[in-house]
């Protein structure tokens, strides 16, 4: 039976990954201090081993020589991270480098969740500069340490299980908690900005492609739809009121998948599913 370790495993994208895990066979291990994204997701419930944790601890995990780690644990949204840069800076940093340690000491395959925010400067938001310098130092420590890693860059992931009532929602989440409590929809700056919209099962086969693969990546893995909308256009999706913002610091104009490696190479194929998600939540 292969073995995965799945930090941030209670949050949106890894309880999703471990219960997609467990029904391929895998005995599957959770780190989690149930901070973000705990929504009565109870990893007993589906067949998971809880080890509680956090990121910044794992002196504090007993040692497993786990076939993959899936490092998801993190501060993933950029406005926050301006209000909390000492806090982003030590989970998606110090937190990473710690969980690097570990998969070296365990001869583990690291799956390390990074960010398209790669393609704009790093310094424009902490929450950036936190997901590039975990990059390289994964970068310095396959060359230096022989780490087997491999970076894997998301796109605006949304589904079933996505953050709704937290500070932490993405567009999607907060557009939904905004029709839940009966107010407008909010969006900052006109709205032109767009972005590359990836549904979480996409992601989650993705992952584990990369996981089971043999391939290795120069760079990173990015999985997004190669598609993209502007906010404008997702906000008509709902239907809804619409109430314009004065724009926000780190509000990038576009993203959208630059590569097809994970396509071309490992045969994934991503759908554009947002539209009929929207619909089916009316």
């Amino acid at each position: 039976m292969k073995t995965a370790l799945v930090t941030g495993g209670c949050g949106f994208i890894g309880f999703e990954l471990a219960k997609k895990l467990i029904e391929k066979g895998y005995d599957v291990d959770i780190i989690d201090n149930l901070s973000i994204g705990y929504e009565a997701k109870n990893p007993k419930v589906i067949g998971a081993n809880f080890l509680g944790g956090d990121v910044r601890a794992m002196g504090n995990i007993k040692d497993k020589p786990h076939d993959f780690i899936f490092h998801l644990a993190a501060l993933s949204r950029i406005q926050p991270s301006f209000e909390m840069p000492h806090l982003t800076f030590s989970i998606n940093v110090d937190g990473t480098r710690q969980v690097i340690d570990y998969a070296l000491r365990n001869k583990s395959k690291l799956i390390y969740s990074g960010s398209s925010s790669k393609h704009h400067n790093p310094e424009l938001s902490p929450y950036a500069m936190s997901k590039h310098m975990g990059e390289e130092w994964i970068k310095m420590c396959k060359r230096a340490y022989e780490l087997n890693a491999e970076i894997v860059r998301f796109y605006n992931v949304y589904g079933p299980g996505e953050l709704v009532d937290s500070h932490m929602a993405a567009v999607i989440g907060i557009f939904r908690n905004q029709i839940k409590n009966n107010q407008p929809l909010t969006i900052f700056g006109n709205g032109e900005q767009r972005r590359d919209f990836t549904h979480v099962d996409d992601i989650v086969n993705g992952l584990i492609k990369i996981a089971e693969s043999d391939k290795k990546h120069e760079d990173a893995w990015e999985l997004g739809t190669g598609k993209n909308y502007s906010i404008n256009e997702v906000a008509r999706m709902f239907n809804k009121e619409v109430v314009h913002l004065p724009d926000v610091k780190g509000n990038y104009r576009e993203t959208v998948r630059i590569n097809n490696d994970a396509v071309d190479r490992l045969g994934w194929h991503p759908t554009d599913k947002l539209e009929q998600y929207i619909k089916n939540l009316n």
